[in-house]
């Protein structure tokens, strides 16, 4: 062999004899390299004329099988961007908001409304508003089953706290008739 020749590595001779040297590459060495190298020239030739010709055509274009190009219901294609985003979480809890009234009871869907949700993995809050301090009582009381609920819907541990605000009542008016200091009418507003 010369010094320009690439040494391909063929089957080791055993210990004893040319133990310090690679043995030259037999003939049939020399043909599978050769062919594997044609192989892969053929192969790029056949990737670069493919794109050529869809190209000319204009573009890729749905064959006989499906494949990732093909047409799907909009049901199925809204899940797919859920998923591949990771909006799951937020989207059953955004429907738990549109479907209150069922999951709560009409009597407290009246008074008390969700606000937000905090899907902060440390965190898992759902806030709550009430028109008054006896509706914030009632749902304060009933937080731990509506929590057990809201997991049953959603999946384990998505609501782990639910936080209840009281209204917020009027803004103050300040006068002559009103005590610096003062925070509104009665207890109804706290």
């Amino acid at each position: 062999m010369t010094e320009n020749t690439p040494r391909i590595p063929g089957p080791s001779a055993p210990s004893g004899e040319g133990a310090g040297k690679t043995p030259e590459p037999s003939g049939v060495d020399l043909a599978r390299v050769a062919l594997r190298a044609a192989k892969e020239q053929a192969r790029a030739r056949g990737d670069a004329a493919q794109q050529k010709k869809q190209a000319r055509r204009g573009g890729l274009r749905s064959g006989a099988r499906a494949d990732g190009r093909d047409p799907m219901a909009l049901g199925a294609a809204i899940n797919r961007l859920l998923t591949e985003r990771g909006w799951e979480t937020p989207a059953a809890v955004g429907g738990v908001m549109g479907r209150w009234p069922q999951i709560v009871g009409d009597d407290l869907a009246k008074h008390c409304v969700p606000l937000r949700y905090d899907d902060d993995p440390a965190e898992r809050v759902l806030t709550v508003q009430c028109d008054s301090t006896a509706w914030a009582t009632q749902l304060r009381l009933l937080a731990p089953q509506l929590v057990a609920r809201l997991n049953q819907d959603l999946g384990h541990g998505t609501v782990r706290l639910i936080k209840v605000q009281g209204p917020g009542g009027p803004p103050r008016r300040f006068g002559p008739l009103r005590a610096p200091g003062s925070t509104g009418p009665g207890d109804t507003y706290g």
